[in-house]
């Protein structure tokens, strides 16, 4: 049975511009790298019901399988590189969601 995708959801507040562009700049090759595909983000997302969710920006991007995410989140190039996201964002949560299975 072949994996399943997942997707990862991100939200963050940029409270430094220049530290968040340098993460920018080297987060697409290390992405790449590890089959990961941005798929979009918004800094004005709209609540239809519910509580008014965290503000800032939404990114959502995804990897063939739960494997490749984790290489992703654990490779020391990405790691290292997430110091400047770490210094230049309040990040409310970064959160893998499942995918369905191909069917």
């Amino acid at each position: 049975m072949a994996e399943a995708p997942v997707y990862l959801v991100v939200n963050l507040h940029v409270e430094d511009a220049e530290r968040y562009l340098q993460y920018e700049k080297g987060f697409f090759p290390i992405l790449k790298k590890h089959q990961g595909k941005f798929m979009t983000y918004d800094d004005n997302t709209i609540t239809f019901e519910g509580e008014l969710p965290r503000s800032g920006r939404m990114v959502i991007f995804t990897f063939p399988s739960e494997q490749a995410a984790k290489d992703w989140y654990n490779d020391p190039e990405y790691q290292a590189l997430s110091e400047h996201r770490r210094a230049g964002t309040k990040l409310e949560f970064l959160t893998m969601v499942h995918g369905l299975p191909p069917r």
